[in-house]
């Protein structure tokens, strides 16, 4: 059980940091053309808020700001978020903790 919850928690810390070297190496229109694969706007023909969060992320990530503006605004607040997150991935992979007020809120308090 013990392998298993290792094995775990370091694949998804090296896909978490692997993820976003990835995308930038691939072009910025790689996610643009296509069709939605939404259930909202596949069921019901509606958007929520996540249509277009990838191909905006995507965007950022290659400093296109007007583009990922354009196709989802909430991109600048998701986008902090998953630095947040990412930066997280780097310092449990190597043992320690975030240092700070956002260490305090990612790591449970201790019982």
């Amino acid at each position: 059980m013990k392998f298993f919850r290792k094995l775990y928690f370091y694949s998804s810390n090296i896909v978490i940091i692997l993820a976003p070297i990835i995308l930038l190496f691939l072009p910025v229109d790689f996610f643009d053309n296509g069709e939605s694969i939404c259930l909202s706007v596949q069921l019901a023909g509606i958007e929520c808020y996540a249509c277009g969060l990838t191909r905006a992320i995507m965007h950022i990530i290659h400093f296109d700001f007007s583009g990922a503006w354009g196709y989802n605004k909430l991109s600048f607040i998701v986008f902090p978020m998953m630095g947040v997150l990412w930066i997280k991935a780097i310092y449990d992979i190597q043992g320690k903790r975030m240092p700070g007020f956002i260490g305090k809120l990612t790591y449970p308090k201790e019982a």
